[in-house]
């Protein structure tokens, strides 16, 4: 016997579960001959089936079936697309696409450009997401963490659920973060397997593309600039490689710097070491040292009471000597152990010692963003009561009209 098993992806389970419950069918079978809901408010716009229902709101537009379904008293919202916005009750949203932001309730200020975009996001603000499932799961547990966010790209921050403040831009970027914050990608899969791990930044297609793939959270503050820069780098951080392919061997490892196409790449993995320009035998693959090809023909003088630099002239090898007056000791090179994992912000008065000096300049901001939002507010009645009144005056109108009418016919 044959068993046939179905497997509905969760966006597609709500999607239909909602479509079905507000279907024409299923509105026919409970509530025959429902009556027109009558004019919407003046200044708002709107085309598709139940959308915009029951709003009271100014300046919003819909257009598709249930698009601001239930936006109620919100203004400023403009939806296009099926099942846009369709539980939103906040204002100034911009969803393009089918059901995006379909369950954002009290989110201010986000905008989702392709299908599925902001599916799941519920009460985090001020998100940007670009591209076909961009930050789809986006604030997914409505604890409303996952704020100020940018995904530009097909499922670009997909993944993304309490993590604030990522950019990334480009398919696929960043698309397994969860929690991490802080983390800059730009290019095709950069920091593609990164989860926990914040404070990184990754220019070019793939760079730091199994940053943080072990989950550990303790792959941060890393800069790779450079098409699969970083490459396979884990657990490893604070490092810094510039250049295609540079620093490619780094998997735990930290406090590193590459910088050139290929450096590094026959070293293994490595801490506390720079590499600069490999040129003895081409493309990074020297002699495992550090090297500077700039000063291959700048002789040094011997001698002094420091420690001097050396270059070995037959194979550009920089290196170091101690000067006479030293005894013949080397200096000591501080030890230092690999970084903690980073935990993501507080809640503000979790972070306020942390603030300092700044308090007085948020609390001036806060000043300011209040006086906005009162002004916001005085429009708002303003422009409910010129609508009121153009209301009144239409209605007016369209009585002396009728009587108008009847006059003529007598």
């Amino acid at each position: 016997m044959k068993t046939i098993t179905n497997i509905i992806y969760p966006p597609f389970a709500l999607l239909a579960f909602a479509c079905f419950a507000l279907s024409p069918q299923s509105k026919a079978a409970n509530t025959p001959n429902t009556p027109d809901p009558g004019p919407l408010p003046i200044s708002n716009t709107t085309d598709g089936q139940l959308a915009l229902s029951g709003v009271t709101g100014l300046y919003n537009s819909a257009f598709g079936i249930y698009a601001l379904l239930s936006n109620g008293a919100a203004s400023f919202n403009t939806g296009v697309g099926a099942d846009v916005l369709l539980v939103n009750t906040a204002n100034e949203q911009t969803a393009m696409g089918a059901a995006v932001l379909f369950s954002n309730t009290t989110g201010i200020n986000n905008t989702g450009v392709g299908a599925f975009g902001l599916f799941f996001n519920g009460t985090a603000s001020n998100n940007t997401a670009i591209g076909h499932r961009a930050l789809e799961n986006n604030d997914v547990t409505a604890a409303g963490l996952g704020n100020g966010n940018t995904a530009v790209g097909a499922q670009a921050l997909t993944q993304n659920i309490d993590g604030p403040f990522n950019d990334a831009v480009g398919a696929f970027a960043l698309l397994n973060n969860t929690d991490g914050f802080s983390n800059n990608a730009l290019g095709e899969s950069a920091l593609f397997s990164n989860i926990h791990a914040s404070g990184n930044t990754a220019i070019g297609d793939a760079a730091l593309a199994f940053n943080d793939s072990s989950g550990n959270g303790l792959a941060n503050n890393n800069t790779a600039v450079g098409a699969a820069a970083l490459f396979n780098n884990v657990d490893g951080s604070e490092n810094t490689a510039l250049g295609t392919g540079a620093g490619q061997n780094v998997i735990a490892g930290f406090n590193n710097t590459y910088v050139g196409d290929f450096v590094g790449a026959l070293a293994a993995d490595e801490s506390n070491t720079i590499r600069i320009g490999d040129l003895s035998n081409g493309n990074g693959a020297g002699s495992l040292a550090c090297f500077i090809g700039g000063i291959f023909n700048n002789f040094q003088p011997v001698g002094g009471s420091v420690v001097e630099v050396t270059l070995d002239l037959a194979t550009d090898e920089l290196g170091w000597d101690v000067g006479p007056n030293q005894g013949g000791s080397a200096p000591s090179v501080p030890s230092r152990s690999a970084p903690l994992r980073r935990s993501a912000p507080g809640a503000p008065a979790q972070r306020s010692a942390m603030l300092n000096g700044t308090v007085g300049k948020v609390e001036k901001l806060e000043a300011t963003v209040a006086q906005q939002q009162k002004q916001i507010d005085t429009l708002t009645a303003q422009l409910r009561e010129q609508a009121a009144q153009i209301q009144k005056v239409s209605a007016q109108v369209q009585m002396s009209k009728t009587a108008s009418r009847v006059v003529n016919n007598q």
